[in-house]
């Protein structure tokens, strides 16, 4: 069972900034409610003149006063509906983005553990499934109850018998809510568990369809995916079926309590105890108290759901990174000093045990302005190196220092600022080029941007676009050359003006036509800046001031590329005279 006090507090935080647009929904709901009382008081009066020989003269103005009070209320009911999709969506929108900006700043170990599409899911469809909670539910089961309270209070009035009658009925069904709200929110609950799983599957075999279609593996994702609907179709039936028993119980409540009231009604009738007006009345009453209790059941349907969706939401914000953002410290501008102090590190299992290092006791300093060439087999830890240095993860054991500070004394930003790392794979977004320059902030200039195109020497192919700055790319990267893609990654790191820059040189993605390009890109980024190189070809090693070859997580060479070069008996001159493919097999 959700604590009460979660969906007061998701609501107080969610809803505060809104609180004007819900006190006039609040407003409109009451008002509402008033005109549905009091509708059905103007045709009892109505029935009873005309049975009782009154004037049509004074029939006339009750029957007006009904249809203006029924245009009214229509009137109410399409603005409550507008306030609170209204109200629903901003509010959602507000957690939605809140869920993302968290799940951005999570350590990497944690989107390791989860798919994109299973995120997806938690950020979107958890908290869509939250919108008519906040949108109206607390108004409306209010106005709801106010109704149905409003409702008996009348029948009382008009005969305590029958008053007595309906409010046992409306007891039995309130209580039977409260029981079942206890039954159903675990198991839908354990519906949302299912979807996410679900989506974060589909997510993949989506990203992966030219491996699975090129290797002959679409029947086992079928199978595969088959075996998810199949665990997720109980699920569904088990979280449905509470909602189910709400439906059928408010059902023969209702007919039940309908049948005794008509029963009633007749007798007090014939008795001369009310009048036809007043069976009308009553009749009409209880009949109307059908939907508010409807409406209440339903609510409680998205009560059940906005149930799950909060325990799942507050799950996911009560992660909390491994990588501790405490640092007060700030980096001086200009190239860093890079010094890895017994650096041991080792990336946790799915039982989250430390496994075998990757990196194993590692020593070394990079002075200021020098570049640094990485060498070693896949898997060595070259990548993981430059991971630990952004870092996305943390080590186990020894420290990492820029200019003698150590890194978690450096705000999580600012280093991030002033280490960039050009990955293998560029990540480009289905956004304009500005945007996918600038990561979609909008204090980059034109001018800046159009000095830095021009730096790079992508001038003459942003000429060809008829855009500009303003043409779209593709999330995939299509109407790209591997080359043109690299060079807006560059573009990136020169906005940012890093003082270490970590390239992890895609060679095999270098689209030839541009290979000068490249070249003099990187001559660029590199100059008057850290750098270190994830080498893959030799051209980028007589580039390296120093050389580090890696070997299962352990420094096996290092010193300057000059002197390593020259000396016959070195790793590096073995691999120069050999072929640098070696080392990489």
């Amino acid at each position: 069972m959700i604590p009460v006090r979660s969906y007061v507090r998701i609501l107080r935080k969610y809803l505060r900034p809104l609180r004007g647009r819900v006190a006039l929904l609040a407003v409109v709901a009451l008002t509402g409610i008033a005109l549905q009382l009091a509708g059905p008081q103007l045709i009892r009066a109505f029935l009873d003149g005309a049975t009782s020989g009154t004037e049509v003269s004074k029939l006339i103005p009750l029957a007006v006063w009904f249809i203006g009070i029924a245009v009214l209320q229509q009137g109410a009911k399409v603005w409550a509906t507008y306030l609170s999709v209204d109200v629903g969506w901003s509010a959602t929108n507000d957690l939605r983005a809140d869920l993302a900006e968290h799940v951005l700043h999570l350590d990497m170990g944690f989107h390791k553990e989860h798919t994109p599409g299973a995120l997806i899911e938690r950020i979107d469809g958890d908290v869509t499934a939250l919108s008519n909670f906040f949108s109206s539910f607390t108004i409306m089961v209010l106005g709801n109850l106010i109704l149905v309270a409003g409702i008996l209070v009348l029948l009382w009035i008009e005969n305590w018998l029958i008053g007595l009658g309906v409010t046992g009925f409306v007891v039995l069904i309130f209580s039977g809510m409260v029981k079942v709200q206890t039954i159903a929110v675990p198991r839908w609950k354990a519906v949302r568990a299912r979807s996410a799983e679900l989506m974060g599957f589909i997510g993949e075999q989506l990203g992966g369809t030219e491996d699975i279609k090129a290797n002959g593996g679409d029947r086992f994702m079928i199978a595969r995916f088959t075996g998810i609907l199949r665990q997720w179709l109980p699920e569904q039936v088990r979280g449905r079926h509470g909602f189910s028993m709400l439906w059928a119980m408010g059902i023969m409540t209702f007919i039940t309590g309908l049948s005794v009231v008509f029963f009633l009604g007749a007798i007090l009738f014939n008795d001369g105890v009310m009048t036809l007006g007043g069976v009308y009345l009553v009749f009409h009453y209880v009949q109307m108290s059908h939907d508010p209790m409807e409406q209440i059941r339903s609510q409680m349907e998205d009560f059940q759901k906005a149930g799950a969706g909060i325990a799942r939401v507050e799950d996911l914000l009560a992660r909390e990174s491994v990588i501790g953002d405490d640092g007060t410290t700030p980096l001086l501008a200009g190239p860093l000093e890079v010094d890895f102090d017994d650096v041991t590190f080792a990336y946790n299992d799915e039982e989250g045990d430390n496994d075998r290092p990757v990196l194993d006791d590692l020593n070394f300093t990079l002075p200021k302005g020098r570049v640094l060439g990485v060498l070693g087999r896949s898997g060595s830890g070259k990548s993981t190196l430059a991971r630990l240095l952004t870092r996305l993860y943390d080590p186990q054991q020894g420290a990492i220092r820029l200019n003698g500070t150590a890194l978690s004394e450096i705000p999580v930003e600012d280093l991030r600022h002033r280490v960039a790392m050009v990955t293998q794979d560029v990540q480009l977004f289905g956004a304009s080029i500005r945007d996918n320059l600038t990561f979609f902030d909008d204090g980059v200039d034109d001018d800046r941007l159009h000095d830095v195109i021009d730096q790079l020497g992508l001038t003459d192919w942003l000429a060809t676009l008829g855009d500009g700055l303003d043409s779209r790319l593709e999330a995939s990267g299509s109407g790209l050359s591997a080359g043109q893609a690299q060079l807006l990654a560059f573009t990136r790191i020169f906005l940012r003006d890093p003082g270490v820059v970590i390239l992890d040189e895609a060679s095999s993605r270098l689209d030839p036509a541009t290979e000068e390009l490249i070249e003099r890109a990187v001559d660029r980024l590199l100059r008057d800046r850290t750098g270190i190189i994830i080498a893959h070809r030799l051209a980028t090693i007589e580039r390296a001031d120093d050389i580090l070859i890696l070997e299962d997580g352990v420094i096996v060479e290092a010193g300057e590329r000059a002197t390593l070069a020259s000396d016959p008996d070195s790793r590096l001159s073995h691999l120069l005279a050999t072929g640098l493919e070696e080392v990489l097999a």
